[in-house]
């Protein structure tokens, strides 16, 4: 028995902030003094390494889980099924539900409950509940959706990935130019056909020095309250953990699949840098001594920025609905999929659609 992902949907904000509406922020150093170079220098660099040109907020009157619930059903429609048949509600996020022009997170009750209130599911039998795994969270969610159908605990799992990023962000740090909103949703099942579906996975959390190389912290600007707090990382680290952890994982991940790296047709990795993402796939398939096959590797980043737990998921919906140019997949084809986030968590899994 394999599992299969049924059902997706994703929830894109309609509103589209560009690198031109940050032309008058006011970025500082880590110890508030000015930056030291004009606005549109930071911006095109900033573009040249990230590849973002947009991102999506969130409209002033939705939270999170309202993105989580449009995503969900949608996914929901596209299975076919009865939401009253769902098993378990598997809801990844990282933040909770942060009202516009708040600093303070809402997690109670959990948001996968929420989701399930506004789903109108009565079920009581439907388990819902929220996990924290940083970016990698709704491959997480899949793991564990496959994790419960395998142990007959459950048949059908929701698993989602949502984030208001744009809500705990500091405007004068440029790493506030990455960050958006969204939210992606999946319907997981078991399955009889053993053509298609999840072969095998992968996933790790390395919590030594790397457990803190994104974290919250103060606002570089020192007149705000020290004690609100904002999402901060540090980059150069998380590039360099990342460029060592992630084709490791995928190559362990893939080689337990008895797939052939040639047989690759595209890989679906968190859209957190264009720049770190193109060096990852690299060092992955320099790891088979294989050159990178174009196209191997849909992006959605310029248009939609990270979403974290929201990217993968919002990716697959896309490229299943041709929404991704010069990008497409078809029956049979060998996806991988892999993330890297806050822990520091690793996670890939390969699927054949």
């Amino acid at each position: 028995m394999k599992i299969k992902i049924t059902g997706i949907g994703s929830y894109i904000p309609e509103k589209k902030v560009s690198n031109t509406d940050f032309s008058n922020h006011v970025f500082l150093n880590e110890d508030g003094t000015p930056f030291g170079r004009p606005n549109d220098v930071i911006i095109n660099k900033f573009k040249g390494i990230t590849g973002i040109e947009h991102r999506r907020y969130a409209k002033t009157d939705q939270n999170s889980s309202d993105l989580a619930y449009l995503a969900s059903k949608k996914a929901i429609e596209n299975a076919g099924i009865d939401p009253e048949t769902i098993d378990y509600i598997i809801f990844a996020h990282n933040f909770g539900d942060v009202k516009c022009g708040t600093s303070q997170s809402d997690m109670l009750p959990s948001l996968a409950t929420r989701v399930k209130n506004k789903l109108q599911i009565k079920n009581p039998k439907c388990v819902a509940y929220d996990i924290l795994f940083g970016c990698p969270g709704w491959i997480e969610g899949v793991l564990q959706a496959n994790a419960y159908i395998k142990s007959g605990m459950a048949k059908r799992c929701l698993v989602i990935g949502s984030e208001t990023l744009s809500r705990v962000v500091d405007d004068h740090d440029r790493d506030s130019m990455i960050y958006s909103d969204g939210a992606g949703a999946s319907i997981i099942e078991a399955s009889d056909d053993d053509e298609t579906g999840l072969i095998s996975y992968e996933s790790g959390t390395y919590a030594m020095d790397e457990a803190n190389y994104l974290f919250f912290g103060k606002s570089y600007n020192t007149d705000l309250d020290p004690d609100t707090r904002y999402i901060k990382m540090h980059g150069r680290k998380i590039y360099e953990f990342a460029l060592t952890t992630v084709p490791a994982a995928m190559k362990s991940c893939l080689d337990k699949s008895g797939i052939a790296i040639d047989d690759v047709k595209k890989i679906l990795i968190h859209q957190a840098n264009e720049k770190m993402d193109e060096a990852i796939i690299q060092r992955f398939y320099k790891l088979y001594d294989r050159p990178v096959p174009q196209d191997i590797m849909p992006m959605s980043i310029h248009e939609l920025g990270n979403s974290s737990v929201a990217t993968v998921p919002t990716l697959f919906d896309l490229l299943i609905r041709g929404e991704i140019k010069d990008q497409q997949i078809n029956k049979g084809d060998i996806l991988l999929f892999a993330s890297v986030g806050a822990g520091m968590n690793v996670n890939a899994f390969v699927y054949r659609y």
